[in-house]
């Protein structure tokens, strides 16, 4: 989509958005009254309004993008034959890559959608309290936005007015850091004037800010103008767990007992769900969670022809791993002979037969409309995790560690063993960063996350992550045995490795592509960025 289009199509849906409903239990009744002019006079119309923040403006990012990105290019994935996915594995993504195109274009719909909201609210006659929680709602998603544009792309543009961006949309890009300070104004923002509760099942509250946060504050961190500098910023560090504690002390989320639980199309909105994507079970396009079509392994699976991911399996890496009782493994890959009781329930369950030398994807496959009233032909109806209280205890515990070879901080020990108790295995007494990050690829794969941890340890140890991904010797394709009863994985002495072509793997990596007809449209993307000027404070005594 070129610049113009991106930026200029959004003024035109912002009313049409208005109307969507997000979910059963995000409804809104539609109004065919509604018009500018009239809309943005009660605390009904700014719901209506924030609404479709919580789906339609995320789907092409959620469509594929969210996992060929963050698990294919992290190499938990790998899928030969699906477009969507082995650029990002390879290394070889361009300017031209569809998915890549698409989430520029989704992000940046979050980004102007949320802008029209707040620009609406702002200008409204509603009491001061109702507006500032409705702009936080809307601040909260474009903060969101803009750190997976700066974790992606780096240097982008901040823009607050899309109606300045179709006067003229040739506009200097603004440098990663000023990004990130733009993203942390934001969901500061909305950790002040968010809601305790939701109110509404699947709404932010204040804690689903401060839970992102301690992503962003972790993130930001580690960024300076040495990429090899091997420190982090301890005042961000303490900040990252000052918002993670204000998350776990609040006693608003806790954990589901058990993990394959939580990708249950009945348990969306779970107690440990704090920023989640809601598609509209038999919704229209645009509404609907699309990942089952992708990753399913059969028909027999979805009931219908929409089971596209026979091919779409396990990295070798990614299963080295999983320790030998970890549960999480069965809930996140299929290996033959696991049995999902949840899956072609009139027949007693769904048991994989197919040899062991693959595993496709598990997570985000929920079975078919005989199992659940909710599910139709690419629309799981499965809410999409964008944030859930694990993520928020390994935030603490990254933090936690700093700069230190590893840590006993007895609330970032306590919140790693729970993730690890409730996943079969034993705790720790002590955690490193390699702890960590084992922990952060188990319990979030699958989840589109691990490369952004790979990019935020690039920030100041980026040598070491080259060093990673290299030793990950992507340029090869293993033949593999998995033994499900014990997760254990093993070389295929009997089959040929075969080799595939990737790209270079140095420090370009870690920056993605503009969209090559962003550039065409703006060619001041091509020039160097220019600062940002903040007109705003930043929040004070958040802690």
């Amino acid at each position: 989509m070129k610049t113009k289009k991106i930026f200029y199509s959004v003024l035109l849906i912002a009313l049409p958005l208005v109307w969507t409903s997000c979910s059963d239990l995000l409804d809104v009744e539609p109004d065919d009254l509604i018009t500018k002019e009239n809309f943005y006079k009660t605390e009904a119309d700014f719901q209506a309004a924030t609404g479709p923040l919580y789906n339609k403006v995320w789907f092409d990012f959620n469509d594929k993008f969210y996992y060929g990105l963050g698990d294919g290019r992290a190499d938990n994935l790998y899928a030969p034959y699906s477009d969507y996915v082995y650029p990002f594995t390879d290394l070889s993504e361009t300017g031209l890559t569809g998915p890549l195109v698409s989430a520029w274009g989704s992000l940046y719909n979050v980004v102007q959608q949320s802008n029209n909201v707040i620009i609406g609210i702002t200008e409204s006659e509603v009491s001061a309290t109702v507006k500032n929680k409705y702009i936080a709602e809307a601040r909260f998603m474009r903060g969101t936005a803009y750190w997976y544009l700066a974790s992606l792309w780096g240097d982008v543009i901040i823009s607050t007015d899309p109606r300045e961006l179709v006067k003229n949309p040739i506009v200097n890009k603004n440098p990663v850091k000023d990004v990130y300070e733009f993203a942390i104004r934001d969901l500061e923002y909305a950790a002040k004037y968010l809601p305790e509760s939701a109110g509404q099942a699947g709404r932010l509250t204040k804690y689903s800010a401060f839970g992102m946060l301690s992503r962003v504050y972790l993130s930001y961190s580690g960024l300076s103008e040495n990429p090899n500098s091997g420190t982090r910023s301890q005042e961000y560090l303490d900040l990252s767990k000052k918002a993670a504690e204000k998350v776990i002390n609040s006693g608003v989320y806790s954990l589901m007992p058990n993990y394959a639980d939580l990708f249950m199309v009945d348990n969306n909105n779970n107690p440990e769900s704090m920023f989640a994507l809601q598609w509209v079970p038999n919704g229209d396009y645009g509404v609907n969670n699309t990942q089952q079509a992708y990753f399913a392994l059969g028909s027999d699976i979805t009931g219908d022809d929409a089971a596209w991911g026979y091919w779409t399996r396990a990295s070798y890496d990614v299963l080295k791993e999983y320790e030998s009782k970890d549960l999480r493994r069965k809930a996140t890959w299929m290996a033959d002979d696991d049995h999902y009781a949840e899956i072609n329930k009139a027949n007693g369950g769904y048991t994989v037969d197919h040899t062991a030398d693959f595993l496709n994807v598990k997570k985000g496959v929920v079975g078919s409309t005989k199992d659940n009233a909710k599910i139709t032909r690419m629309n799981s109806a499965l809410n999409t995790y964008m944030l859930r209280l694990g993520e928020v205890y390994l935030n603490y515990a990254e933090a936690a560690l700093g700069n230190n070879a590893s840590t006993a901080d007895a609330a970032a020990l306590a919140g790693v063993n729970k993730l690890r108790v409730r996943a079969g295995l034993d705790p720790k007494t002590s955690l490193t960063y390699a702890d960590i990050i084992h922990e952060r690829r188990t319990e979030l794969c699958m989840e589109g996350q691990y490369w952004y941890d790979l990019v935020r340890r690039s920030y100041y140890k980026q040598q070491e992550v080259v060093n990673y991904i290299t030793a990950q010797n992507r340029g090869t394709i293993t033949p593999i045995l998995y033994d499900a009863a014990t997760n254990t994985v093993s070389v295929d002495a009997a089959k040929s490795t075969s080799s595939r072509s990737i790209g270079a793997i140095d420090a370009s990596i870690f920056l993605m592509p503009y969209p090559e007809s962003e550039l065409v449209q703006n060619p001041l993307l091509r020039e160097a960025s220019v600062p940002y000027q903040f007109t705003e404070e930043r929040i004070k005594d958040l802690f």
